[in-house]
């Protein structure tokens, strides 16, 4: 599956894009605001990622600037934490951005273009989450039109090597369309 924004295309991840992926996440700014990657992060473990099998109904991307195809980061939706307790349309929206492409609304781009792919993808509710002395990723929810639930709960961060409070939000996809989402966003 892709997907292109004004200046972003989405695409899957291939086995080659390994060292784009290294070069954009290998930075510790950026593995300890994620909650599954490791830190250090090494070429084995974006060796490892770039060949997870994409699931159709939970897709990855990397995300890349349109014009010369320069990595950007990643931005994918998956299954809700197990503990969650989450219906069957509901899937949680995950991304990282490489620092040199921080404040340019990257994310925002991202994360809209996926918010369409998701409910193309029938999925009816969308759940995100940021460490809270990760503000920024709250506010790129927020443009997102994601609304806080209320809920701060810990949650593992590997790259940290420890449970980190997380500010969790929702944003519900009924009885909009995609281009309505895109607009609100």
């Amino acid at each position: 599956m892709f997907h292109r924004s004004d200046r972003l295309l989405l695409r899957p991840i291939w086995p080659e894009d390994w060292k784009g992926v290294l070069a954009g996440i290998a930075d510790e700014g950026v593995v300890r605001n994620l909650a599954r990657a490791p830190w250090p992060y090494v070429e084995q473990d974006a060796r490892n990622f770039t060949r997870l099998p994409i699931a159709p109904m939970h897709p990855r991307f990397l995300i890349t600037r349109a014009r010369d195809a320069q990595v950007v980061g990643c931005i994918g939706i998956d299954p809700p934490p197990a503990d969650e307790g989450q219906d069957a349309g509901t899937v949680e929206i995950g991304y990282w951005i490489a620092r040199p492409f921080w404040g340019q609304g990257f994310a925002t781009e991202a994360g809209r273009a996926v918010l369409e792919i998701a409910h193309t993808l029938g999925y009816s509710r969308v759940i995100g989450s940021h460490f809270l002395d990760n503000p920024a990723s709250g506010k790129v929810l927020e443009k997102l039109g994601f609304e806080p639930t209320g809920r701060v709960v810990e949650r593992h961060s590997c790259g940290r090597g420890e449970e980190a409070p997380t500010a969790e939000y929702a944003l519900s996809l009924e009885g909009i369309s995609a281009a309505d989402n895109a607009q609100a966003a």
